[in-house]
């Protein structure tokens, strides 16, 4: 019987190509070797692999040349880099060239047979079944062709569709992703669907907010811990690296992690281990890391608030989701599909719709708060309107939020508008009180503009909710000072 799976493993060493084509052949594929970057693309000319594993340096060139071979004939062969100890620049290179995953010398072999079992779209487990009970995924689950985890991110700009298109070319590798955009825009979404669309889809999707973790907790949170480690630990428990074993684990927030447990979480991707607390040896984990961030972290490294080596590390590829006001063209396909959710929840049918007037309403609303304030504000619409059809006067959009909103009417280029107003005005006597009662009065705005919900205002703000409290409680607001209900 024909093996299912056929791989190239391309050194120049001998001892180390051996070691390597040992290790593949007990785990049931059929390998060719390579000792220099011509030998495997004569390989590479007379037929196709599964994955293909290569040194990151050959006597004739180097791995990203195999690689850039690859990517300019548009193969399938996934490809796996072999780099030097600490060099992460040259494993950041690979991952940008499109290298599947990576792997640093001295190679641990149990590592190994995990990677290139992942490549394959396998578990480690099932690289000892018969070979023909290891079957490859799907092509049209690989290529994610209609995959309804990118049919959920609704919208036909240009920039949804580079999103999507992002998303399908990604998701068949290991490289970290960073998602970037604005608070309520849907990072989530992105992640999701770069985990459903992935060879990962069957296993788990571990999503965690940084920020909403109390600060001692994070390591155990992280990384678990055994029986008797601390007061309280009455038995073992997983972190979210095991909960995420062979699937994604997705850092919401990361910008809001504290630098002592950035250190930590360095170390647990570059090592690709964890060690529990409490516990003697560490732990082997195969996830891949999705991050995401409303804040700019390149900001935050310069000011010293966020790891330069750790940003690298899961800045490899970034997918950018666009804030709400930069595809107006896509309110009306989101405002259909979150009304067809509402319905489908509330068991209720037809959905609502929205009438072309609350519709025009809404497009020249400036949503601060993206996507999510665009859900709560429809929930609360289908509510109020009792009907199929919701109104303009159903949105609950006063005039006086269009002023605040970053949306503002432009003025046609025939007329001269006059030169601004500047106001002189006293320097205050106490900066700190005066920044304080600003700020104060902002939050204040937020939470009735609101209805004194804090997570929606403090998206609108740019703050997540555990900043929101904080703030709430230094400056001595209560939900009541916003009035409202």
């Amino acid at each position: 019987m024909s093996a299912t799976f056929r791989l190239l493993v391309v050194d120049d060493e001998p001892d180390l190509r051996t070691l390597y084509e040992l290790t593949l052949l007990r785990e049931g594929y059929d390998v060719d070797s390579a000792g220099s970057v011509a030998e495997a693309l004569a390989c590479l000319a007379e037929r196709s692999y599964s994955a293909v594993i290569t040194d990151m340096r050959l006597p004739d060139g180097s791995g990203l040349d195999l690689l850039r071979r690859l990517e300019s004939q548009g193969r399938a062969e996934k490809a796996i880099v072999i780099t030097a100890y600490g060099s992460a620049e040259n494993a950041v290179e690979a991952l940008k060239a499109g290298a599947f995953d990576y792997l640093t010398k001295p190679v641990d072999l149990r590592q190994f047979r995990s990677v290139v079992a992942s490549a394959l779209g396998r578990s480690p487990a099932a690289a000892a079944l018969p070979k023909a009970a290891a079957t490859a995924p799907s092509s049209a689950k690989a290529a994610g062709v209609g995959h309804p985890a990118l049919e959920r991110l609704a919208g036909a700009s240009t920039a949804m569709q580079q999103v999507r298109s992002l998303i399908e070319r990604v998701a068949r590798g290991m490289a970290p992703v960073m998602v970037c955009g604005e608070s309520g825009t849907g990072k989530e979404l992105v992640a999701r669907a770069l985990h459903e669309v992935s060879a990962r889809a069957d296993q788990p999707f571990i999503a965690v907010n940084c920020g909403a973790i109390p600060e001692h907790l994070l390591e155990a949170e992280f990384f678990g811990y055994r029986k008797g480690a601390f007061t309280g630990a009455n038995e073992d428990r997983a972190g979210f690296f095991q909960a995420a074993q062979g699937g994604t684990l997705f850092l919401d927030e990361i910008g809001d992690l504290p630098l002592a447990m950035q250190s930590k979480l360095l170390r647990a991707i570059q090592e690709r281990s964890v060690r529990p607390i409490g516990a003697v040896a560490e732990q082997p984990v195969n996830v891949r890391i999705v991050s995401a961030t409303h804040k700019d972290l390149a900001v935050e490294v310069h000011e010293g608030r966020f790891r330069q080596d750790l940003y690298y590390r899961l800045n490899v590829i970034q997918v950018r989701m666009p804030p709400l006001r930069e595809r107006a063209d896509d309110l009306g396909l989101i405002c259909a599909a979150v009304l067809q959710r509402i319905a489908r929840d509330a068991g209720v049918s037809p959905a609502p719709r929205l009438s072309a007037a609350a519709l025009d309403h809404l497009s020249r609303y400036g949503f601060p708060g993206n996507v999510r304030e665009l859900e709560n504000l429809l929930y609360r619409a289908v509510t109020l309107a009792g009907a199929e059809l919701i109104e303009r006067d159903d949105l609950g959009l006063a005039d006086e939020a269009f002023a605040d909103s970053e949306w503002q009417p432009i003025a046609p280029a025939d007329v001269e508008l006059p030169p601004p107003v500047v106001e002189q005005r006293a320097l205050p006597s106490d900066l700190v009180a005066f920044l304080d009662a600003t700020e104060r009065e902002v939050i204040v705005r937020a939470l009735a503009m609101h209805r004194n919900n804090r997570t929606a205002a403090g998206s609108a703000l740019g703050l997540s909710l555990r900043q929101m409290r904080y703030r709430m409680a230094r400056l001595g607001i209560n939900p009541g000072d916003a009035g409202g209900e």
